[in-house]
């Protein structure tokens, strides 16, 4: 059965606004025509890894620079302890603009809000037969128990929503890798609502955590994370 994807309007980065309380996530196509190509990177002949990295930098910036009022290649970005990226502080003409990047294969998301930090995360579903062995060296008990009981043909789909969600958030965080997988429970089953159910055994911590999942293309799923709960409003775009 298909999965139904999530709908990301196509639009162009112009007349961009982004008022509080409301996320923008943009969906990157990293193997555009070749003119786009050279339209964001300025440049011709790229290997596969680094057309995908020019082409989503060079996005990034424009996007940046649509919602900052600079020309994208005036952006900079300062960096934290872990390499997760910021715009420089002196050049954010739009107070508070957090942003986070992430892809996979030939897609990728950008998610911008103000005033918190924000983690997103892409994964394209390749086959994975694996996938449980891997869950089960770096699931927390909770979530292994879950996908054990799972039917085989939606496990791979519960896998990767269990490891977008664990992504988003340690990206949010700036951790990475770094923390253990296991430090903390999301729900995976496919249909369930998407939110962490405990942060270190703690379930109140847990909940005051923000969780979307998206579908932006077959065989690809995304999820972002923002710390503080609430009712936010997600927008979606597709960049053209």
């Amino acid at each position: 059965m298909a999965l139904e994807l999530t709908p990301f309007s196509p639009r162009s980065a112009s007349g961009l606004e982004l008022p509080p309380g409301t996320v923008h996530l943009w969906h990157l196509n990293l193997d555009p025509d070749p003119a786009r190509v050279d339209q964001l990177a300025r440049r011709f002949r790229f290997d596969k890894h680094r057309r995908q990295y020019v082409v989503g930098r060079g996005a990034l910036r424009t996007l940046l620079g649509a919602y900052t009022g600079l020309r994208p290649e005036q952006v900079r970005f300062t960096y934290g302890p872990r390499g997760k990226p910021f715009l420089d502080p002196a050049q954010d003409l739009s107070p508070s603009l957090q942003f986070n990047l992430s892809n996979s294969d030939e897609r990728a998301l950008v998610g911008l809000v103000r005033g918190i930090e924000i983690g997103v995360d892409i994964e394209f579903m390749k086959p994975m037969p694996d996938l449980e062995q891997i869950a089960e060296r770096f699931f927390s008990e909770s979530e292994r128990v879950v996908l054990r009981e799972l039917p085989a043909a939606v496990k791979p789909e519960a896998f990767f929503n269990c490891w977008t969600r664990k992504e988003a958030y340690l990206k949010a965080v700036g951790e990475g890798l770094a923390a253990p997988l296991d430090s903390f429970d999301v729900t995976l089953a496919p249909g369930d609502e998407p939110r962490m159910i405990s942060l270190e055994g703690d379930r109140e911590r847990g909940a005051r955590w923000f969780f979307r999942h998206f579908r932006p293309a077959p065989d690809y799923i995304g999820a972002l994370a923002i710390e503080g709960g609430g009712d936010w409003a997600v927008e979606t775009f597709g960049f053209i």
